[in-house]
């Protein structure tokens, strides 16, 4: 099968197509012919080499999948060969990517594609509906009626947690930077948007009913962190993607007696910890996809497996509205 991979890490090195031996699935793993898979920031930034969680070359990048499962390991008993299957299996140490045309990866890390979804739009999901899920499902508990705040209502994360909060009941608040993003952003289900550009958010947080927001989801990072925690009501929840290297100053979270709540949604890949977990969610998730819940966001432009440079650069470009998939099959 063919395959995309580096062959040195480092910057400015292009990936380059090659023969992929067809692996056997161990016991608890499926070899899936991928379909589609997700581009995201992290196989972008792992390709220096610099971060103290990227693989070793040669390497086949890709952390989302979709496809159709091709073989199962002996111990595997969720899926069977034909089904259809999403996840966020690949890419980092030790674990095969999903730019690839086969894959295999850890059945846990998988689930059934949901029924209404294309393969392509399903590959948009995993990394990002995990990512939103842990943070307003499992740390940040949302409940009916709360007040939140999804910082990147149109981002990868940013419009599933739109919808994750909305479908919790939550009165969902989003910023964007322009007025189609805005439209999109209501079409998705938020409530009010906000303009960053033309509207400062810790304003706006001030003159609602108990002085903040109950929940601020944060897909920003550097100084959005101390805004998110200054938009916090007493009491309320912050949870944070991108808090590399960054130092608020938790002093208005103390007063506040707020939570502070960082999420690293590949700690499963890289530990193997709690792989149910994120095949759970994605279970989870295609429930809400299927009862019209959650629609994934996928931008228009297309890339096939031999544009994986393109598709990386169009990505961190800015110019993509919602996820960046490239066809495989």
């Amino acid at each position: 099968m063919k395959a995309m991979r580096l062959a040195t890490l480092g910057e400015g090195v292009p990936f380059e197509m090659f023969d992929k031996p067809d692996a056997a699935p161990g016991p608890n793993e499926i070899a899936i012919r991928v379909k589609a898979a997700g581009v995201n920031p992290v196989d972008v930034k792992l390709r220096p080499g610099s971060m103290p969680i990227a693989p070793s070359a040669p390497h086949v990048f890709g952390c989302d999948a979709a496809g159709e499962v091709v073989a199962v390991g002996a111990s595997v008993t969720r899926f069977a060969e034909g089904d259809a299957v999403y996840g966020c299996a690949g890419g980092l140490v030790g674990r095969d990517g999903s730019y690839s045309q086969r894959m295999v990866g850890d059945a846990r890390l998988f689930a059934k594609k949901p029924a209404n979804l294309s393969f392509r739009e399903a590959a948009a999901l995993p990394l990002v509906a995990i990512t939103a899920w842990e943070a307003l499902v499992d740390r940040a508990r949302v409940q009916a009626g709360e007040r939140v705040l999804v910082h990147g209502g149109t981002g990868g994360v940013g419009h599933i947690g739109v919808q994750l909060a909305k479908a919790a009941g939550a009165v969902v608040y989003t910023t964007v930077s322009t007025p189609e993003k805005a439209a999109i952003a209501r079409r998705l289900g938020a409530d009010e948007t906000i303009n960053y550009r033309e509207q400062d958010v810790v304003e706006l947080a001030g003159s609602l009913p108990g002085g903040g927001f109950d929940v601020v989801f944060d897909t920003i990072g550097g100084d959005n962190i101390a805004s998110s925690i200054a938009a916090l009501a007493n009491y309320g929840r912050c949870a944070t993607t991108v808090s590399i290297e960054a130092t608020p100053d938790l002093t208005p979270l103390h007063l506040k007696s707020a939570s502070l709540h960082v999420i690293f949604m590949l700690i499963p890949m890289l530990t193997s910890e709690r792989l149910d977990h994120h095949g759970e969610i994605l279970t989870r998730v295609a429930n809400l996809v299927d009862a019209g819940r959650i629609t994934p966001l996928v931008d228009d432009k297309r890339f096939t497996l031999e544009q994986v440079d393109a598709s990386h650069e169009y990505l961190m470009s800015g110019k993509a509205i919602g996820k960046v998939v490239l066809d495989i099959d």
